[in-house]
């Protein structure tokens, strides 16, 4: 039996209001931009295809099944601007078909520069999945899926079971990623691995008529699932696929709609959530990780957010505001937000193909404005803690 994992991130960044030295007290973040790019999303995305996913379940008897990971500030946005959304969601969790994974509250680089405030992000993300879905997370999924020999140890010391990262071939060269690995060093923990190719056909090249596979049904993809030899196969992708990147004139709708009864035609084929795998099945080998990769691009590596001059400046002034900001609790959050992994995305110069998707929901018309932009909210963040 080869068990299919679906897992669907959804994050939507609050973006920055434009701030200069003549607007000191202006709000640093956009409501107005940020309540019209959620609820645009939250019609065309979250609402009809957690309906769709709710049927699904319904449908298929609880043998059809998923996992998300929401963040913290997606969470704070649908409660001011869509509160439905948060209600779609609970009700899917009401089901017990359904997963909800950990992550950094902030979707925040803070692994980057603080394991102390890494931890105090997962506990904040911890304690919002267990409000709204009463679920204690098991799984453990970083921003940007970011890994890490030494993420994977303090991941399985805060108690874990498994972890997600990607399935790319520099980390596993010949092998395959439809199977469970032991990270290194590690002894009880997991790595579920994403099968990126197979992943991507939905996330990017579903609608892509240059595709030599173009069009893409759920029998043909079926069959392309069934013919995998693996305990898993990982297909972690980004929620906003579904009507948003792939708008439902493309077929994406019932794609998904139909995958259940193609998938259900092939006796070697069941869904799985997370955890319910890495219960299953036993780790065949070792992933040896040791320095940070992502699912980012096509390097899978740091550069997206920390590749040029920009953002790397942009990134050391923000966390040198550690300490300082931890003696000013109100200004904790505001803090936190601004590593939020978008911020430093959006200075990328970087111009690969596969970064139009998140190039999609930018709100500057160049790095350079963006780099501009975050130093002058930053520049007043430090004159606020300055005179505290």
């Amino acid at each position: 039996m080869t068990s299919l994992c679906f897992y669907f991130q959804v994050h939507q960044p609050m973006r920055l209001n434009r701030f200069s030295v003549f607007t000191e007290n202006s709000p640093y973040f956009d409501d107005e931009r940020n309540k019209g790019y959620l609820r645009k999303v939250a019609r065309k995305c979250y609402l009809p295809t957690n309906k769709l996913l709710l049927d699904l379940i319904n449908e298929y008897n609880g043998k059809f099944k998923i996992a998300f990971s929401l963040t913290g500030v997606f969470v704070e946005q649908c409660k001011k601007f869509a509160p439905e959304v948060i209600g779609s969601f609970q009700e899917l969790a009401k089901t017990g078909n359904v997963e909800f994974l950990n992550e950094t509250y902030y979707h925040s680089l803070a692994i980057l520069f603080s394991e102390k405030e890494f931890i105090e992000q997962i506990k904040l993300h911890k304690k919002m999945i267990l409000d709204l879905f009463n679920q204690k997370p098991k799984i453990f999924r970083n921003t940007e899926a970011m890994y890490s020999n030494n993420i994977a140890r303090l991941i399985e010391k805060l108690g874990y079971k498994g972890i997600i990262t990607e399935g790319h071939e520099s980390v596993l060269g010949w092998r395959s990623p439809n199977y469970l690995y032991h990270p290194h060093g590690c002894k009880k923990i997991s790595a579920l691995l994403r099968n990126y190719k197979l992943s991507d056909d939905i996330g990017f090249r579903f609608s892509a008529r240059w595709w030599e596979e173009y069009p893409l049904t759920a029998d043909k993809y079926s069959i392309w699932l069934s013919k995998c030899e693996g305990q898993c196969i990982n297909l972690f992708i980004d929620y906003e696929t579904f009507g948003e990147h792939q708008w439902e004139d493309t077929g994406i709708f019932n794609f998904l709609r139909y995958l259940p009864a193609e998938t259900s035609k092939y006796s070697n084929l069941d869904f799985k959530t997370p955890s319910e795998i890495v219960k299953m099945y036993k780790p065949v080998g070792i992933v040896d990780v040791p320095h940070t990769i992502s699912w980012a691009d096509v390097q899978r590596d740091l550069s997206a957010w920390l590749e040029n001059e920009m953002q790397r400046l942009a990134f050391e002034q923000m966390t040198k505001l550690e300490e300082c900001i931890k003696k000013n609790p109100e200004l904790l959050h505001t803090w936190r937000l601004l590593q939020t992994s978008d911020h430093f995305y959006y200075m990328c110069t970087k111009w690969f193909a596969d970064g139009d998707v998140h190039k999609y929901f930018n709100p500057y018309n160049s790095p350079y404005d963006a780099f501009i932009n975050y130093m002058n909210i930053l520049q007043d963040l430090k004159r606020k803690v300055g005179s505290k």
